[in-house]
C-alpha cells in the first residue's frame, strides 16, 4: 500500500512540473508575440447639415366641391370623370325651361314699370311747374311727386328682378370653379337635385403643385429649438425637403417649406408643416403616405464615425475602441444622436483626432498594446 502511495505522489509531482512547464511557456511566448494590428481611421470634426425624417401626407393645393346653385333636373354632364377640366368649364346642364321664362316675366315687369315711371316723371314735372303759379294745390304736387318716386322705386325693384333670373339662368349651367383633375360624378343625367344640397356633384383638385402636410412632435420641436439656442446647431440657410414614397424611392422633385402651424393638436401633441412640391407627372396624390426629409439645421463641428466601429457593453452604453498615446486600446463610452450616410454622428466621448479602430475589434480588449495602421477606404 505505501508502494502504491509513492508511486502516485511521484506521479503527481511530475504532472505538477509538467503543467509548471507549460505555464512559463505560455507566458513566454506570450511574451514574445507582437502587438496585434488594428484598423484605424483619424477622428474629423466638419459642419454638417443635420436631417430629420418626419411622416406626411399629401394634401391638394386647391380643392373644390362641385354643388348646384339652383333646383331642377340633370340634362347633361360635360365631362370625363378622372381627367383634367379647366375653369369655367361647362360640368352640368340643368333643366333652364322655368328659369328662362322667370327671365322673360322680369323684362316685362322692367318694362312695364319703366313705363309707369315715364308718366310718373312727366306727371310730377307739370305739376312742380303749376305749383309754382298756384294752379294746383300744394297737396296735389306732393302726391305727384311721391308717386314718381315710388314708380323709380319700383323699377329699381324690377331691374334686381331681372338681374336675380339672369343670375339663376347662368346657374342652370354648373361650371368649374378652378382647373384641376375632377374624380367621380355622384349623379347622372336625369337626377333631381336642389339648391344648397348636401351632396356634392363632384370633386376638383389641383395637383401641380401639390401640398404635403408634414407632422412634428412638440417635443421634436422643443429639442431643436433648445439646440439652436445653446449653439450646438447654427440654423439652416434653405427651407428645401425631400420625400421619399410609399416604395422607398426618392421623390425626384424638392419641396419648400412654406408654413408651420401655430397650435400644437391636442389630441396628438404634434405640429403640422407644411411643404409644396412640384407634381408634373401627378406621381404623387392626395392622401398619400410620405417621408420628408428637412434639413434641421447645421452641426458646425459634427463627429462622423463608420456604424462598424460602435459596439454596445452589457449596459447598452455604445462603446468605441480608441488608440491613446501609448498604443494601447482604450475604450470610450459615447452618445450618439442620428446616422447620416451610414456613420453615427457622435455628440460626446470622441474628440477630433482620436485614432478609432474600425478593424480588427474582435480580437483586442481594452488595455492591450497595438500597432495602428490606417484602415482601408471602402
Amino acid at each position: 500500500m505505501r508502494q502504491m502511495l509513492k508511486i502516485a505522489s511521484a506521479i503527481g509531482m511530475v504532472l505538477w512540473v509538467s503543467a509548471c512547464q507549460e505555464d512559463a511557456q505560455q507566458a513566454a511566448n506570450q511574451q514574445q508575440m507582437p502587438p496585434m494590428e488594428v484598423g484605424t481611421v483619424q477622428v474629423t470634426a466638419a459642419p454638417q447639415n443635420i436631417m430629420v425624417e418626419l411622416p406626411g401626407r399629401s394634401r391638394a393645393f386647391l380643392e373644390a366641391e362641385v354643388r348646384p346653385q339652383v333646383s331642377g333636373i340633370i340634362m347633361e354632364r360635360n365631362f370625363v370623370e378622372g381627367r383634367e377640366v379647366k375653369e369655367g368649364q361647362s360640368l352640368y346642364k340643368i333643366d333652364d325651361a322655368t328659369y328662362k321664362a322667370t327671365l322673360e316675366s322680369a323684362k316685362a315687369d322692367l318694362a312695364s314699370a319703366q313705363a309707369s315711371l315715364a308718366s310718373a316723371k312727366a306727371r310730377a314735372a307739370r305739376y312742380e311747374k303749376l305749383v309754382k303759379t298756384n294752379a294746383i294745390s300744394k297737396q296735389d304736387f306732393d302726391e305727384a311727386d311721391a308717386a314718381y318716386k315710388e314708380a323709380l322705386a319700383r323699377v329699381k325693384v324690377a331691374e334686381a328682378q331681372l338681374h336675380t333670373a339672369n343670375i339663376n339662368l347662368n346657374y342652370t349651367e354648373v361650371q368649374a370653379p378652378i382647373s384641376g383633375r375632377i374624380g367621380k360624378s355622384s349623379v347622372t343625367p336625369g337626377a333631381l337635385v336642389t339648391a344648397n344640397q348636401g351632396q356634392i356633384l363632384a370633386t376638383i383638385q389641383q395637383l401641380d403643385p401639390i401640398n404635403v402636410d408634414i407632422t412634428q412632435s412638440s417635443a421634436q420641436l422643443l429639442a431643436l429649438k433648445s439646440k439652436l439656442k445653446a449653439g450646438k446647431l447654427q440654423a439652416a440657410d434653405n427651407a428645401e425637403v425631400q420625400l421619399v414614397l410609399e416604395d422607398g424611392t426618392t421623390y425626384e422633385h424638392k419641396g419648400k417649406l412654406q408654413f408651420a402651424e401655430v397650435s400644437v393638436d391636442e389630441n396628438t401633441g404634434s405640429v403640422i408643416l407644411r411643404a409644396e412640391f412640384p407634381n408634373p407627372d401627378n406621381v404623387l396624390l392626395p392622401g398619400m403616405y410620405v417621408r420628408a426629409m428637412l434639413n434641421t439645421g447645421v452641426d458646425p463641428n459634427a463627429i462622423l464615425v463608420p456604424q462598424k466601429a460602435i459596439t454596445r457593453n452589457t449596459r447598452g452604453e455604445a462603446v468605441a475602441m480608441v488608440v491613446n498615446a501609448e498604443n494601447k486600446v482604450e475604450a470610450r463610452t459615447v452618445t450618439t444622436a442620428e446616422v447620416i450616410n451610414h456613420q453615427w454622428r457622435i455628440t460626446s466621448g470622441l474628440n477630433a483626432g482620436d485614432k478609432l479602430i474600425v478593424e480588427g475589434l474582435q480580437k483586442i480588449r481594452p488595455g492591450a498594446p497595438v500597432t495602428a495602421t490606417a484602415a482601408q477606404a471602402k
